[in-house]
This record gives C-alpha cells, sequence and structure tokens, in this order.
C-alpha cells in the first residue's frame, strides 16, 4: 500500500482490501457461523495491520481484535478499527449487514479520516465522499440492534411516530441512515469506540448528527476505549430525539 495516498483514500482502500479478504473466505472456506466469524476476525485483523504499518509505520492502531497498548495514549495518530464488524451475521449465510471500519484519530482534532466498507453491498463509504442519500420512506425509521435493543427505543418511536427495524453491524445500520434508508440510528448497552469510530466520521462528514444519548459529543482514544451508547441521526431529528430520549429516561 502506497505511502502517497491521502489518510481517507488509504482508509478506504484498507477497509475495501479487507472485504474482499472477508468475501473470499466467507464463499470458499467451507467455514460457517462462529468458526467463518472467528476466522474473518484474526484473517481481516492481520490483513489491516500489515497495511496500516506498511503505509504509517509511525501510527498508533486500537484494534478490536489485538491487544491493546498504552502508547496510543501519548501518539498523535491513532487508528482504530474493527477489521468485521457484525461478526455473528458475516458467519450467517445470505446476511450483508456485517462492515469493516477503519478510522484515523488525531490528537487536538479527534476522527478526521474514515471508512466503513460494506463488502456484501460492493460498497465503501469514506470521509470527504459521503454523500447523505434522501429518505427513501414516507414513515420515520429508527434502527436498533436485533440482539440488544434499548429499552428507550419503543417509548421514544412512539413518541416520534416511527417504525423500529432492527439490523446488525454498528456500521451497517449507520450507512443505512447515511444512504437514506433509515432516518436514526440509536444505540445504548455497551459499545467500543472501534464500534462507532469510523462509522461517526464518515456520517458526520456527510452532514449527520453524531453523538451520545444524553447529546455530549463522542470522544476516542481513551484509556478505556467504551463508549456505551450512540446516537446517529438526521439533524432535523436530533432535537426531538434527544427530548425523547431524555423523557423515556
Amino acid at each position: 500500500m502506497t505511502s502517497l495516498l491521502s489518510d481517507a483514500r488509504l482508509a478506504a482502500e484498507v477497509a475495501y482490501l479487507s472485504g474482499e479478504l472477508l468475501l473470499t473466505l466467507r464463499a470458499a472456506s467451507g467455514l460457517t457461523g462462529k468458526e467463518l466469524g472467528k476466522r474473518g476476525d484474526a484473517d481481516s485483523n492481520v490483513l489491516l495491520l500489515r497495511e496500516l504499518a506498511d503505509a504509517r509505520p509511525g501510527d498508533a492502531v486500537l484494534s478490536e481484535e489485538s491487544a491493546d497498548s498504552p502508547e496510543r495514549l501519548s501518539a498523535d495518530r491513532v487508528w482504530i478499527i474493527d477489521p468485521l464488524d457484525g461478526t455473528r451475521e458475516y458467519g450467517m449465510p445470505g446476511r450483508d449487514d456485517w462492515a469493516v471500519h477503519v478510522a484515523l484519530w488525531q490528537a487536538g482534532r479527534g476522527i478526521t479520516d474514515a471508512a466503513v466498507a460494506q463488502p456484501a453491498l460492493d460498497a465503501v463509504y469514506s470521509t470527504g465522499l459521503a454523500v447523505l442519500g434522501d429518505r427513501k420512506h414516507s414513515r420515520r425509521r429508527f434502527l436498533v440492534s436485533d440482539s440488544r435493543p434499548p429499552e428507550f427505543a419503543a417509548p421514544v418511536a412512539t413518541a416520534l411516530d416511527a417504525e423500529l427495524v432492527t439490523m446488525g453491524s454498528a456500521g451497517a445500520k449507520a450507512m443505512a441512515v447515511l444512504r437514506g434508508d433509515a432516518d436514526a440510528y440509536l444505540h445504548a448497552g455497551g459499545q467500543w469506540e472501534w464500534d462507532s469510530a469510523a462509522p461517526v466520521g464518515v456520517c458526520a462528514t456527510a452532514g449527520l448528527h453524531t453523538s451520545r444519548i444524553d447529546g455530549s459529543p463522542l470522544e476516542y482514544n481513551a484509556a478505556h476505549p467504551y463508549l456505551p451508547d450512540l446516537l446517529i441521526c438526521r439533524q432535523e431529528l436530533a432535537e426531538p430525539l434527544l427530548e425523547a430520549i431524555a423523557a423515556a429516561g
């Protein structure tokens, strides 16, 4: 991977390469379920670490699939990656709601460059190129996790006359909002920085609202990289959603 690529282009390129690897593995390995997911996590992580080290040898990396190092806390540049977001869905035949996340955090600037690949959709979304799509449904649609939706999701949807739709992978849900397939993505109950860094970077660039569910900023490269909740939505829904979430407790 050439070191001459911009950071945004590099993020997109390595996310794409990882996605191609995952598609090939899914089609040819003969593995399924948890075994396929475990192998995909590992192989994708190796590829991303190798490509980033070749292109940006001085940068630190925070990966879901690698041991964390305190050295990143004093680094000016940290790549935050999720080699396979939606591991469970990846291991299920026919599911396309899984993704590859690659984001760059820079000291004093936050997430500056990012890419989310959805290989099963043949799509890569990146900062600088992401465009907010037109709404595709007459009724509002709010996306939540299919395995652990927030307790407040139902009353919030009722208050704002929205339909709740479940989906795997944080990246898949965030990109669905970006495309206009949904109006918001609501999450609470546990996430890590690698779950949201790249999706937030891409969505924010396209003009979507991104925050914690209390409206506070999403901050990355923390000593304990835990970000338990998230709101991504169209700007006109940010205030009513935050108010409805607060009212629902």
